[in-house]
């Protein structure tokens, strides 16, 4: 799904869920489905600053956690580190995580679910979700 339906998607579920779509809320939402980076709160709160300047860093994770609670956004948890957010593909992925500048791709693999099924079945688990991340270098930092 392009960013653009994916946003218009996004705003129509929050209004159906009788959220409010205030125009930072909006911009939380377009800084999430135009990043492909998978932004944390904080990027996402310096981004929508040059429009909307007094938007508190609150506003920022209550949107997170309201499209966290309809199952509408993905959360990277890196302990530490924090968390980064996918907007754009909110189902569990593989990521392709670069462990120099920490740039996270999205990747697709064929045959995930297969890959998954066999490894719970023999051992009678129930898969409730799952994280696949692969660390590593990306091509840029492979360069240096």
């Amino acid at each position: 799904m392009d960013s653009e339906k994916r946003l218009e998607y996004l705003s129509r579920v929050i209004r159906e869920r009788g959220n409010r779509l205030t125009p930072q809320r909006l911009a939380i939402l377009r800084a999430l489905v135009d990043n492909d980076g998978h932004p944390s709160a904080e990027d996402i709160h310096k981004e929508i600053l040059r429009d909307f300047p007094t938007t508190s860093l609150a506003t920022v994770y209550k949107t997170i956690t309201l499209l966290k609670d309809i199952g509408e956004i993905l959360e990277l948890g890196f302990g530490d580190d924090g968390s980064r957010f996918d907007g754009r593909k909110p189902y569990p992925h593989p990521h392709l995580i670069c462990t120099q500048c920490g740039q996270i791709l999205d990747s697709e693999v064929d045959n995930l679910d297969k890959l998954i099924d066999s490894l719970a079945f023999p051992n009678q688990f129930s898969v409730k979700t799952h994280r696949f991340d692969i660390f590593g270098l990306c091509s840029d930092c492979a360069q240096k």
